[in-house]
């Protein structure tokens, strides 16, 4: 129970707060004093790849100092390019050839050294096949949830993330001291790559053992633009009917405009184009200046992995097609007509 004197003082207290001016406290915690971020870049061949800049431009979004890591042969020099970029604080480099291939059973001990030493409360990388394949096994060493294919930040805690397709936005706060997440690279702007005067520095090296051997790997090789980061994607589906078709049809409109190739789930599964050239939910996300398709119908799989193009061009004979609802430019008519006739104008430009 207050004392007479203890009710007068609050009594007085609460009076110069009505008469007093409202004052904006700003909303600073502990933790977001504290916030630091470390940044997954992913390097082949001694060459950053710039795709995974992406876990920059969100770290910028969070607030607080930026550090990035890379690892594999040539790390070092990665780190040289890499330091030019705004935004980052530090880069830390971890030179060691074992690495070159991100297997994540070395890779996350790696990592996991890395984060305890520098005491990071956010680890970002781009929703890639590398970042997917290590993130999981880093979070799980932490035990910590991994928030995966992030598209906005609200907070240091709260992060927006598409579900079943992106037909529904999923709002995720954390709790974790340790903040794993993988950042969709369409969702935010790349940095600027050039300005930045970050500091470089070696990083510790568990060299822990790896029970996965990396034996060899098949690629599709081209001159033309790569599908993830093109400013334009030329992209075929089942309307072409064949792999001969596919191939006589879609390669020279990429080549009249510039543009990368990019295939339906239906086409890649009727063996018209390669696996490494599906766009959708199960293959790349792409967010071109202009995306043009055609037999394509719109199957919600592949639009949750290009809806988000500047400019969207669909060519099919069915004018109900569901790829109609999202295209900005609609052209309905039979596709062997259409697609040659259209690459034959681009060229005499």
């Amino acid at each position: 129970m207050f004392s007479v004197a203890r009710k007068s003082v609050l009594r007085q207290a609460r009076t110069q707060l009505r008469l007093s001016q409202p004052v904006t406290v700003p909303q600073y915690t502990s933790y977001s004093k504290l916030l630091s971020t470390l940044a997954l870049l992913e390097q082949k061949d001694g060459k950053l790849s710039n795709s995974s800049l992406v876990a920059i431009s969100a770290g910028t979004k969070l607030g607080g100092p930026i550090t990035a890591f890379v690892a594999g042969s040539g790390a070092k020099s990665v780190a040289e390019e890499a330091a030019k970029v705004k935004g980052i604080e530090k880069i830390v480099y971890v030179e060691n050839a074992s690495y070159d291939r991100g297997l994540p059973e070395n890779y996350a001990p790696l990592l996991i050294d890395n984060i305890k030493k520098g005491g990071y409360t956010h680890i970002l990388a781009g929703h890639s096949a590398f970042g997917k394949n290590v993130m999981p096994r880093v979070a799980a060493l932490l035990d910590s949830q991994m928030i995966s294919d992030i598209i906005a930040i609200d907070s240091e805690d709260t992060f927006v993330r598409p579900i079943y397709a992106g037909n529904a936005i999923l709002t995720v706060q954390s709790s974790d001291s340790t903040k794993l997440i993988t950042v969709r690279g369409t969702a935010f702007p790349a940095p600027e790559t050039d300005g930045g005067a970050a500091a470089i520095e070696e990083g510790s090296d568990p060299k822990a053992e790896s029970p996965t051997e990396w034996v060899s790997e098949d690629l599709a090789k081209s001159d033309r633009p790569d599908l993830g980061s093109a400013d334009k994607v030329v992209s075929g589906g089942r309307g072409l009917k064949s792999k001969e078709e596919f191939d006589r049809l879609i390669p020279p409109l990429a080549d009249a405009l510039g543009a990368a190739i990019g295939a339906s789930r239906a086409a890649v599964d009727s063996g018209f184009a390669d696996n490494s050239l599906q766009v959708g939910q199960t293959g790349k996300n792409v967010a071109p200046q202009l995306y043009l398709c055609a037999g394509i119908s719109g199957a919600i799989q592949h639009l949750a992995g290009m809806k988000d193009s500047k400019v969207i061009a669909a060519i099919n004979k069915d004018a109900d097609a569901p790829i109609f609802q999202v295209a900005d430019v609609g052209l309905v008519g039979d596709l062997f007509e259409k697609v040659p006739e259209l690459t034959e104008k681009l060229k005499s430009q």
